[in-house]
């Protein structure tokens, strides 16, 4: 196998992950439980510290099936607005068919680069969010500066990324393992990825960087609770594109011999007939000065 060399194309990134997240948007909408239980707590974290209220207008990138968009729009009210985009149409089809099966008639969708948001054509938001998006930019700082743009003075955001990596076991021993089969390349400083903000440090420092200001970030454990490893391979196949976007250069063969390691290696946070997968996420908050 010849060892990959790390060349970074940003433009074939982006394809690949809407791609991939268009043929995963059915099971992501379907493990929505999970996602609940996984990152709710999380999730109510940053919401809280976002000051949302009754009538708050919010912006949500990277908003998948939109989980996280209905939490924010029970929380604002029927007299507030969400505004959910992602660069997926596949996946941003379940935000609003689950905001309509839930009654939510004030959430709006649009097809949207998370990079390019800044032209989005709106009224000031009060907040302005991403959940485990962030980290997947390949130009994070243009992402920030125009989430930025779309905030009110005075508006906050908020963002959830993952730990570093010894704290994410249920990840980074996947991510370890099909990046030694596939002979990948360490990824380069600033290369997007799920770690890639994974330092509070690094994260605080984009979105100092990015202009904003009161810069918190807290730490929520958040362990992968789940009947077994091999659910767990599951969740992570059927799911995590960035998975499949580090398997791509080995055979079908040589990826299946690596779901299986991977598996193997997941028994390791099987305990007592039950998997709990250590996770660990970042909860990062700012606001746009005055």
């Amino acid at each position: 196998m010849t060892t990959a060399t790390n060349v970074f194309d940003p433009v074939a990134f982006k394809q690949t992950t809407r791609r991939q997240w268009d043929e995963a948007a059915d099971a992501w909408n379907r493990w929505t439980p999970l996602l609940d239980k996984w990152l709710g707590p999380s999730t109510e974290l940053m919401l809280d510290k976002m000051e949302l209220t009754q009538g708050s207008r919010v912006l949500d990138i990277a908003a998948g099936a939109g989980s996280q968009t209905l939490n924010a729009a029970k929380r604002v009210g029927p007299s507030g607005h969400v505004l959910a985009t992602d660069l997926s149409p596949g996946i941003l089809k379940y935000a609003k068919t689950n905001a309509d099966m839930a009654g939510i008639t004030h959430v709006e969708t649009q097809v949207f680069d998370g990079e390019d948001v800044g032209g989005i054509e709106a009224e000031p938001f009060d907040g302005v969010m991403s959940r485990v998006g962030l980290i997947y930019f390949p130009d994070q700082h243009k992402a920030l500066t125009g989430m930025r743009a779309q905030l009110r003075p005075g508006g906050r955001i908020g963002a959830i990324t993952y730990a570093e990596a010894d704290r994410n076991g249920f990840f980074s021993v996947p991510v370890g393992i099909i990046r030694r089969r596939a002979a990948l390349p360490a990824p380069l400083p600033g290369q997007p990825g799920p770690f890639s903000l994974g330092d509070p440090d690094v994260l605080a420092g984009r979105l100092s960087e990015a202009g904003f200001t009161d810069i918190e970030i807290e730490r929520v454990e958040a362990p992968v609770r789940l009947g077994s490893a091999q659910e767990c391979l599951q969740f992570e196949r059927e799911s995590f594109g960035a998975l499949h976007q580090m398997l791509a250069r080995l055979t079908a063969r040589e990826q299946d011999d690596a779901w299986d390691e991977i598996e193997d290696a997941l028994r390791a946070f099987e305990k007592d007939g039950r998997f709990e997968g250590p996770c660990e996420m970042l909860v990062a908050t700012g606001t746009k000065a005055a």
